[in-house]
């Protein structure tokens, strides 16, 4: 009994180096390692038989079956080594990168003209001490019209065809709504610069978009002229355009007063270019401030107006169309 279970386990032994030796996945490998080592695995199961041995002849039958387990096992760990090994170098040879081959050619991104006219903008403004502000596109009728000096059956609403919503809301006209909401938590003195997108019932043609850009600054203080308006203003439209002739045309505007239309001798004509003017004392008294003790001014422009202008464009409707011809050049 005791030689016949000595030779089945050296036999296990044999078969299962062999086994070993000759496998070539690590799923495969795990496979093995339970087929002989595990609980129910062959070594377990003739060990299982050792209780029928006379009690003189376990010691040497449990020796074996311990040199036996042992040799198994470093058979397993040398051939889980080796298979680990070869996936790594199979694994570096796939990505090997050959660094001498040229890369593959992106063309790299530009930007949109109507972002670069913001940019420059808030550029210069926060170069003079403005902080940037915004404001959400969906307004209530309170911010876009009645808090900037507009009630209900005031004739400045034909000025600007709103897009209302079903809701009651509206789609803001202007980004001045963004000064109300300023002002509505912070206290002077202020200076702040709102760039957005606004919106227009206009007929889309060359010269107008139902959907465009707007820049509108404010600045609150104790002191402040119209002659600081002026000065702000002109110090702006020199670094965006150079120095050239500036004029300013005495105009309406509700939350405004007194108002003026900012006009630029651009190429041998006069260009209009912005509109600004002097806080409404009721602007201030809607949001809580006193208009005896703090005054303001205000201006705003359009982007595109800009755009066009500065890069002598025909069409506002090219700077929608996403056409790569025309935005490479820029």
């Amino acid at each position: 009994m005791t030689s016949n279970l000595e030779a089945q386990l050296l036999a296990l032994k044999e078969e299962a180096e062999k086994a070993i030796a000759a496998v070539d996945t690590l799923e495969r490998l795990e496979e093995l390692r339970v087929k002989y080592l595990g609980k129910k695995g062959d070594l377990s199961v003739l060990l299982g038989s050792m209780g029928k041995l006379p009690q003189q002849e376990r010691p040497k039958i449990g020796a074996i079956a311990n040199t036996v387990k042992e040799a198994l096992q470093k058979s397993l760990e040398r051939q889980r080594t080796a298979l680990e090994a070869a996936k790594i170098q199979a694994q570096l040879e796939a990505e090997t990168l050959d660094v001498t081959m040229p890369g593959i050619y992106r063309p790299q991104g530009k930007i949109h003209p109507i972002n670069s006219i913001i940019d420059r903008a808030v550029d210069i403004f926060v170069g003079m001490g403005y902080t940037v502000a915004s404001g959400p596109e969906m307004e209530t009728d309170y911010y876009n019209f009645e808090a900037l000096n507009t009630p209900p059956d005031h004739p400045a609403r034909d000025m600007q065809d709103t897009f209302y919503l079903p809701d009651g809301n509206l789609l803001r006209t202007h980004t001045s709504s963004v000064q109300i909401r300023y002002m509505e938590v912070e206290e002077p003195p202020i200076r702040i610069v709102a760039p957005g997108r606004v919106y227009r019932r206009d007929n889309v043609d060359a010269t107008h978009a139902a959907v465009f850009h707007q820049i509108e600054l404010l600045a609150i203080d104790e002191g402040l002229t119209f002659t600081d308006l002026k000065g702000t203003i002109k110090a702006f439209l020199q670094q965006m355009f150079g120095d050239l002739p500036i004029r300013f045309r005495a105009s309406y505007f509700p939350f405004t007063e007194p108002s003026a239309e900012v006009d630029l001798q651009w190429n041998g004509r006069w260009l209009e270019v912005m509109g600004c003017g002097m806080v409404d004392p009721n602007v201030l008294k809607a949001v809580g401030y006193d208009p005896e003790v703090y005054i303001g001014f205000a201006a705003g422009f359009g982007v595109e107006r800009f755009a066009m202008v500065l890069h002598q464009l025909d069409d506002i409707r090219r700077m929608y169309a996403s056409d790569l011809r025309f935005l490479q050049q820029f």
